[in-house]
């Protein structure tokens, strides 16, 4: 697809993708094979061991990037796996500025796997991104962020921060998983690397487990591709395969999931029993305006409490909803319900994520893309 100029609708089902030359399939095939005969040594097309290339992957990679507005994609076997070899970019005794408010596996690999090699990070409030420069100094080599954070959907000013990362000559990392590209493309705000777990809203169907990173820069990408072969956490075939069906229907999917999730954050929100509600599209939400500057719409990611802020009322929603399942993950089709200081951020010390705001008693949503009016109804008999 060489027209750089369509619109996002368009990318998202054209990108990467050209007819098989050998059949014609419209559809990419799945090149389910781990090596490649070459004509002689060295003659091999572009491909020569599958854990260097694939051109299914090629083909996601291509539309990853197209869908970001980045010239490279990389792809992984999980979003971990991709954090995994950004980190990998660091040296001992390296710095990172971290965003204190952020996925528990995030948290847990920096801490509990990198700061073994002397790497230093530092968790701190991103809301105002001037916090930022007064973590900066000399070893300082990146600024990783997410936005909106996961779970209490916190907005972080993309163009700040990259401001800052470039006056410093810093990195700046973006997790785009909770907007996905329909939502942001943090590269055009300034982002050097924006990372997904492909596995929630790219992938969209609670079927594969995958992880990406696009970037502009080509050394950059030069350094990701050498660590993603030497290293070798690469997806299979069939996985970039579900991920290439799921971004074709990414618009339309998340139309839905942000009407869905604006009518849900509403009707908690004036619910006696619900205390806070923590939903980037309301216009008192902290850094509303940035998100209305940075986003084209607030996504279908939902966190609250009850008022009683007792873990026996949170338990009981919890365990009786009927639409929305009790499950690890988000960004499916189908609505997700689950409690973070036990599931997803369950690595994260618990004083950290008091601290931080997130309360023992938070229950996250992920709205899918059901009926509404079902869905309304369901959290209404699990709360009472």
């Amino acid at each position: 697809m060489e027209n750089k100029n369509y619109k996002l609708a368009t990318k998202l089902i054209h990108a990467g993708v050209e007819p098989d030359p050998s059949t014609g399939a419209i559809m990419t095939p799945i090149y389910q094979t781990s090596t490649y005969v070459q004509a002689a040594p060295g003659d091999h097309k572009g491909y020569e061991y599958a854990r260097t290339q694939n051109p299914t992957r090629t083909a996601l990679q291509n539309a990853l990037a197209a869908i970001e507005n980045g010239k490279y994609g990389l792809c992984f076997g999980s979003g971990m796996a991709a954090t995994d070899a950004v980190a990998k970019l660091l040296q001992p005794g390296d710095e990172v500025i971290v965003a204190n408010d952020l996925y528990g596996g995030t948290y847990r690999i920096f801490t509990k796997v990198f700061a073994n090699y002397g790497i230093k990070f530092h968790f701190i409030d991103m809301s105002n991104a001037e916090n930022i420069r007064g973590y900066i100094n000399e070893k300082t080599k990146m600024i990783w962020t997410e936005t909106p954070t996961n779970p209490l959907l916190n907005i972080v000013d993309i163009a700040a921060c990259g401001t800052i990362a470039k006056e410093h000559k810093l990195l700046l990392v973006v997790d785009n998983t909770f907007a996905s590209p329909y939502l942001q493309n943090p590269l055009d705000q300034g982002a050097d690397i924006v990372l997904h777990s492909a596995t929630k809203y790219l992938g969209g169907h609670s079927d594969v487990v995958h992880g990406a990173l696009i970037m502009n820069d080509a050394a950059l990408e030069e350094k990701l591709r050498f660590i993603q072969n030497s290293c070798g956490a690469v997806p299979g075939p069939h996985d970039c395969w579900l991920v290439l069906r799921g971004i074709k229907t990414l618009h339309v999917r998340m139309q839905r999931h942000c009407e869905n999730g604006e009518k849900i954050a509403n009707y908690l929100r004036n619910h006696p029993k619900v205390g806070k509600v923590y939903w980037c599209g309301f216009e008192d939400h902290p850094n509303h305006d940035i998100a209305k500057k940075q986003m084209r719409g607030f996504g279908g990611m939902i966190s609250f409490t009850l008022k009683s802020d007792r873990m026996d009322d949170a338990m009981h929603v919890l365990k009786n909803t009927q639409l929305f399942a009790l499950a690890e993950s988000l960004g499916g089709v189908e609505s997700l319900i689950g409690h973070p200081a036990s599931m997803t951020h369950g690595s994260i010390p618990r004083e950290e994520r008091i601290k931080n705001g997130l309360a023992d008693s938070l229950i996250r949503l992920s709205v899918g893309i059901e009926d509404v009016d079902d869905l309304i109804a369901d959290l209404a008999q699990a709360i009472g």
